[in-house]
């Protein structure tokens, strides 16, 4: 497992001042897979600026760790203090704001670290990068930009007949972590209507794919179904939502950055609507073709569902497929298949993540649901 020493620069001063994009959360699942995404396709530099919560995996960056275009600092967005030095030390061009707390479960348990977090967080954040955009020269000014990654679920819940969210919904968010999330989405529009400053906010459908943490659920029923342990699905296991492939969503992230226009919002989908129950099901076909002798369903339960559960998430593309010309590759047949690969060619990456507070959590969140057989 890689340790924190072998996880970038913070003291390396040879790449602060080239042209550079500042990430953060980038030690977490959307934003490790932007990030070697980015540096697969991009010569440009990257600087990784992670608190290391229980979520983020440093070992999942290990393959660019030495490499001369990636820093990391351990810092925490509710610091801005620290997120000015940071700013001021590297001079990014642009910011890439995935760090969240994200896992609507942890929010119904523990509500005010998602405030913390994701509304006084984004606001630090926020305020340090005014600063840094407002000390540089007018073309560097014209040129920065702010990229507010954010959710559907912000927009609430859907009927089954109910169009797809787009641009124009109304925010009705209905958990913690959604309300949370609006909160942040409203500071950074405020910071491009009131200091005019080159915000843009995407909001993303359901991710999926490798390196994700194991809480949500699909990493959390392929890694149930290989240890034999239940696969619990939330009530009558019929909420929809639409799968996004996690590195469309990185390709979509480089399309707003590179060509999205300042004060937009964009909506990215996977156009792959599909019931939770459904995708288990999908789950355990896939485990029994690649790892045969077992059936995987007989280990599903439904479990009661929990407090506020939204019916339906799908998202309208059509603005940033029209003026940007970005459209998922993945469908989720073989977007579900290539994540499941990964983690039965990934084992040791599982084993590492699944340990000490992961553990609490599991037992935690699932101990007091009842659960029947599916």
């Amino acid at each position: 497992m890689t340790g924190l020493g072998d996880l970038g620069r913070a003291s390396d001063s040879s790449i602060e001042s080239e042209r550079m994009i500042l990430v953060t959360g980038g030690c977490g699942f959307i934003g490790s897979n932007f990030i070697l995404d980015w540096l697969a396709t991009h010569t440009e530099p990257v600087v990784n600026v992670d608190l290391l919560t229980y979520a983020a995996n440093p070992e999942t960056l290990a393959s660019v760790s030495v490499d001369k275009r990636y820093a990391f600092e351990r810092a925490d967005i509710c610091d801005t203090a620290a997120m000015k030095a940071i700013f001021a030390k590297y001079l990014p061009r642009a910011v890439i704001h995935f760090a969240a707390e994200s896992h609507v479960d942890r929010s119904i348990h523990g509500p005010m670290d998602f405030v913390r977090t994701n509304v006084l967080g984004t606001g630090s954040l926020l305020e340090a990068a005014r600063a840094h955009w407002k000390s540089l020269g007018d073309d560097a000014a014209a040129q920065f930009r702010f990229v507010h990654v954010s959710t559907d679920e912000v927009f609430g819940t859907l009927g089954a007949n109910d169009p797809k969210f787009s641009e124009h919904s109304r925010y009705e968010p209905n958990s913690p972590y959604s309300a949370s999330k609006a909160g942040s989405d409203h500071l950074a529009r405020a910071y491009f209507h009131t200091y005019g400053m080159p915000v843009m906010v995407t909001n993303c459908s359901n991710n999926y794919g490798p390196r994700q943490f194991p809480e949500k659920l699909i990493p959390l029923m392929i890694v149930n179904a290989i240890a034999g342990k239940p696969l619990p699905i939330y009530g009558d296991g019929m909420q929809i939502r639409d799968w996004l492939y996690v590195s469309d969503h990185c390709s979509a992230i480089r399309r707003v950055l590179e060509s999205g226009a300042p004060g937009e919002l964009y909506l990215i989908g996977g156009d792959a609507e599909m019931p939770n129950r459904d995708v288990v099901h999908t789950i355990c076909s896939l485990l029994a073709k690649h790892r045969p002798g077992t059936d995987y369903t007989k280990q599903i339960t439904h479990v009661t569902d929990r407090p506020g559960h939204d019916r339906r998430y799908a998202i309208d593309f059509s603005k940033i497929e029209r003026e940007l010309g970005w459209r998922p590759s993945e469908n989720f047949a073989t977007g579900i298949e290539k994540t499941v690969l990964w983690y039965l060619q990934n084992a040791e990456w599982v084993a590492h993540v699944q340990s000490g507070e992961y553990k609490t959590w599991i037992e935690k969140n699932y101990k007091e649901r009842s659960a029947t057989p599916a």
